[in-house]
């Protein structure tokens, strides 16, 4: 067992009576201190519908634990609701919550010498940033979803979040009335659980299920299942198993398990933040990860699944039809997906999925047979070019035009960009660009979802490109490229376009082009004057000061040393 408080506790006897004492205060008895202290990491919180039943699978998770004899100590840990805060100042803080969030799990964890600990979250940035945290503490960790919405309905019609931010768009085109933009408001989210599509938080608990640290199934379970709390109380007992036997993050978090996890994000057609998060984890655990492997896997696996935010389906249409093991069992029985990766479980992906059909039921077509997909090839594609010569991210899947070259219209912020959309100043054929939204320049890499969700409600989804050094959420689709890297904030070649200037989005040559020459591009880079820091207190100054750049995952301990 690794030196833990309760292996201090025993060794020491009556010199560590002073601990013993404190931890008699919070319900242990002569009997739990040779019992595995077991962290239960709970965001919980009324802020968002994503994490409203999280304490309720935390409790279940806590009675496991106790009833698998280990003893549970739970600690809160916060969110930032991406959708409240989506268009506001306030989703700056959203990417800096995955490393508040990460911060703070291994805090606790280690300033209590924890054996073990089981994390439950919902909203996007939870669960990137609990797994964050368990690749850098290596001691034995589940991941636990809070589970999705079930989806709203209007006329017939299943909603999302994403569908009241088009609908925005619609109203402000005058293609829909008010009455009907306020019908689609109040009923997009009908109770508790995360976004419905295979937005962001659904496309992190497939991955993370894909990666064996969630357990089979539980990735798409709708959060008001009772499945769902029973699946948290599974979580616990496989947790203290996984104590016992001493099966640790790093044997499960290998090159394989990451490669398991891009095939089926790219089956599910999976949101771009997943390049973001999984680059980050891999910094964490210590596995060479770029972006390059993106493209290298998009190429041989298609998209087989007719899901939101471009497709049909929501994340419970997907577990009615076999969830995520069913995707993967095709994957594995084409050879996409390495089945001798290990699980929390102790059982590799291949015994895991032993018994699930190597084709999907043909009683529903959420899930699409092998010589009938969405798309022969993912849909994440890894763009460069003068323009982003550390590599950007778009999705290329459910565009009719996945080459556009047009004139550029540049503007400085989120803001100022969905202004100009709303008050019809965006032509078809124009390449909108927003800049200094980046890791640093932002700071925090805001998600683009009021604009293009406004570009998507004008009817101009499929003739206006986008490029940011911004995100996208989850929700997004259309000709949109983000993560540009390297930035505006540290003279990256967005910065350096103007107004009416030619750009090139070419999906299929993936490249992101800005069409003068090198000279003149010379010339205004050594014109260029980096822009007075946003921020010079508080945590988004830190974050600035701290993060690298998008094309290595935001992180914010990179070479420290």
């Amino acid at each position: 067992m690794p030196d833990n408080l309760r292996s201090q506790i025993v060794t020491q006897g009556v010199q560590r009576s002073p601990n013993r004492a404190m931890l008699r205060a919070v319900g242990f008895g002569d009997d739990d201190f040779t019992k595995p202290i077991v962290g239960v990491a709970n965001g919980y919180s009324t802020i968002t519908p994503c994490n409203l039943g999280l304490n309720d699978l935390a409790k279940r998770a806590e009675a496991g634990i106790k009833q698998a004899g280990g003893m549970p100590q739970m600690f809160g840990t916060i969110t930032i609701s991406d959708g409240i805060s989506m268009g506001t100042e306030g989703m700056k803080y959203s990417l800096v919550s995955r490393e508040v969030i990460a911060d703070s799990i291994e805090t606790v964890c280690n300033g209590q010498s924890m054996d073990g600990v089981i994390a439950i979250g919902g909203c996007d940035k939870n669960m990137p940033g609990a797994m964050i945290a368990i690749a850098r503490m290596n001691i034995p960790a589940i991941f636990v979803y809070g589970g999705t919405i079930k989806p709203g309905n209007f006329n017939g019609c299943d909603l999302t979040v994403v569908s009241a931010f088009e609908a925005v768009g619609q109203y402000s085109a005058g293609k829909i009335p008010e009455e009907q933009l306020m019908a689609v408001e109040r009923n997009a989210c009908p109770g508790a659980g995360s976004c419905g599509g295979m937005f962001t938080a659904n496309t992190m608990s497939s991955a993370f299920e894909a990666m064996g640290m969630s357990l089979p199934y539980s990735s798409t379970m709708a959060a008001e299942d009772a499945e769902k709390a029973d699946s948290a109380e599974k979580s616990a007992f496989v947790l203290v198993e996984a104590i016992k036997a001493q099966r640790l993050p790093k044997q499960i978090l290998t090159r394989q398990a990451f490669e398991n996890a891009i095939a089926v994000i790219m089956a599910v057609g999976g949101s771009t933040n997943a390049v973001l998060h999984l680059l980050a984890i891999s910094n964490a655990i210590g596995v060479d990860l770029t972006l390059d492997d993106f493209e290298t896997i998009r190429a041989k696996v298609p998209v087989i699944c007719d899901l939101k935010p471009s497709g049909k389906y929501v994340a419970t249409d997907l577990h009615k039809a076999g969830g995520i093991p069913q995707v993967m069992k095709m994957l594995l029985a084409h050879g996409l997906i390495h089945g001798d990766a290990l699980t929390i479980t102790g059982k590799t992906i291949a015994e895991v999925l032993a018994d699930v059909p190597e084709t999907p039921a043909k009683d529903q077509d959420v899930i699409r047979p092998w010589d009938n997909p969405m798309y022969a090839q993912g849909h994440l594609a890894i763009l460069r070019g003068n323009l982003a010569t550390e590599g950007a991210v778009a999705k290329i899947t459910g565009v009719k035009n996945p080459k556009i070259t047009g004139p550029a219209r540049v503007f400085q912020s989120e803001e100022d960009c969905l202004a100009a959309i709303l008050a019809g100043k965006i032509q078809a054929g124009d390449i909108i660009v927003v800049r200094y939204e980046g890791p640093k320049g932002g700071p925090g890499m805001r998600e683009m979802l009021a604009p293009t969700s406004a570009i998507i409600g004008a009817g101009l989804g499929d003739s206006v490109g986008l490029i940011t050094d911004g995100r996208f959420s989850g929700g997004t689709y259309g000709m949109v490229v983000g993560h540009v890297a390297p930035e505006a904030a540290v003279g990256g070649a967005i910065a350096l376009v103007e107004e009416g200037d030619s750009i090139t989005i070419d999906a299929p040559a993936r490249l992101l082009q800005l069409n003068i020459s090198d000279a003149e591009l010379a010339q205004r880079r050594a014109n260029w004057q980096p822009p007075t820091p946003r921020y010079t207190k508080g945590i988004l100054a830190k974050y600035a000061k701290l993060v690298s750049s998008s094309s290595v995952g935001a992180v914010t301990d990179l070479d420290l040393v």
